[in-house]
C-alpha cells in the first residue's frame, strides 16, 4: 500500500470511528448477564452466596454495574438507573418462569438426570434464560444490547432466538442446535422444540420490517427435528404435533398431526455378507 493510499484509508477509518460516538460494552454486558444467571441459579455459580445479605449485596452491585453499562448506550428510552432498576425488579418473576422452563425440560427428556443437570448444562435452558433477559431489555426499548446478548447465546449454543420473539411458560428446547426463532414469532405455553426447527418468515424483503412475519405456535405444541414453519399468518393450533422435516407455510387446526412420510426401498444382495444398500 502506497503512502498516499494508506493516508487516505487512515482518514476514512478515522472518520468512521468518529461517527460512532460510543462503542457498546458488548463483552462486559454479556459477562454481567452470566453473573446474573449465576446468582439466580447457584447450579451455574462457581462461588456460593451463603447468606441473604451476600445475595442482596451481589444483586445491588450487579444492578449498579448494569446502570453504568447502560449509561454508555446512546438513545436510551429512559434513565439508565430507571431501566436497570426495572429489570432487577423483574428478577423474581424471571427466576420463577425459568424454573418452569427447567421443569418442563426435565419432564420431557428421559435422559435428564435432574433439575440441577438441566440448569447447569443444557444448552436449551441456557439459550432460553439469555433470551428472557434479552427480551426484557428489548421490551423496555433498549437499543442493540438485547441483540448483542442473543447473538452471544447463539454463539454459545447454536440456538438463534431474536430478542423480540415472545415465548410463553414451560418452554422446552431439547438438543437445540440449529434452532432459529424469528423476531415476531409468538410461542405459547408448554411448547417443545427439537434441533433444527425454524420459525421463520416467508419473505426477507426490507419492506416487511415492522410487520408480523413469523408464525404463531399455540399451547402444548411439539415441533420435531428440522421442522420449518414460515409466515406471519401461519398458526399451529393447540396440542398439535409437527413431525421431523415437515415444511409448513399454512395454518393447521388444534390437535393436528403433520408428518412427512418417506418412501423406503431396500435392496440386498443374495450374499448375506454382501453390501446392504438403503435408498430413501
Amino acid at each position: 500500500m502506497s503512502a498516499t493510499v494508506a493516508q487516505r484509508f487512515a482518514e476514512q477509518l478515522a472518520h468512521a470511528h468518529a461517527a460512532v460516538p460510543t462503542a457498546l460494552p458488548g463483552p462486559a454486558f454479556c459477562a454481567l448477564a452470566e453473573q446474573v444467571l449465576a446468582v439466580l441459579f447457584p447450579e451455574r455459580a462457581t462461588q456460593r452466596l451463603a447468606t441473604a445479605d451476600a445475595v442482596a449485596a451481589t444483586l445491588y452491585q450487579l444492578q449498579a454495574e448494569l446502570t453504568t453499562l447502560l449509561g454508555l448506550v446512546p438513545e436510551l428510552p429512559a434513565a439508565p438507573a430507571e431501566l436497570a432498576g426495572s429489570l432487577f425488579d423483574q428478577l423474581p418473576a424471571l427466576r420463577e418462569i425459568l424454573l418452569r422452563d427447567a421443569d418442563a425440560t426435565l419432564a420431557a427428556d428421559p435422559a435428564a438426570q435432574g433439575l440441577a443437570e438441566v440448569i447447569s448444562s443444557y444448552p436449551g435452558f441456557y439459550a432460553t434464560a439469555m433470551h428472557r433477559l434479552a427480551h426484557a431489555l428489548h421490551g423496555r426499548g433498549v437499543p442493540r444490547l438485547p441483540r448483542l446478548l442473543s447473538e452471544y447465546a447463539h454463539r454459545q449454543t447454536g440456538i438463534d432466538i431474536h430478542p423480540g420473539a415472545r415465548i410463553g411458560r414451560a418452554f422446552c428446547i431439547d438438543h437445540g442446535t440449529g434452532i432459529v426463532i424469528g423476531e415476531t414469532a409468538q410461542i405459547g405455553n408448554h411448547v417443545q422444540l427439537y434441533q433444527g426447527v425454524t420459525l421463520g418468515a416467508l419473505s426477507v424483503a426490507k419492506s416487511q420490517q415492522g410487520l408480523k412475519r413469523h408464525p404463531t405456535i399455540e399451547d402444548y405444541v411439539v415441533l420435531y427435528a428440522n421442522a420449518t414453519i414460515l409466515g406471519g399468518s401461519t398458526v399451529i393450533g393447540t396440542r398439535s404435533i409437527i413431525g421431523g422435516n415437515v415444511w409448513l407455510t399454512e395454518s393447521v387446526p388444534s390437535h393436528s398431526r403433520v408428518y412427512h412420510r418417506a418412501q423406503l426401498h431396500m435392496a440386498r444382495q443374495d450374499d448375506p455378507a454382501g453390501e446392504v444398500m438403503f435408498v430413501i
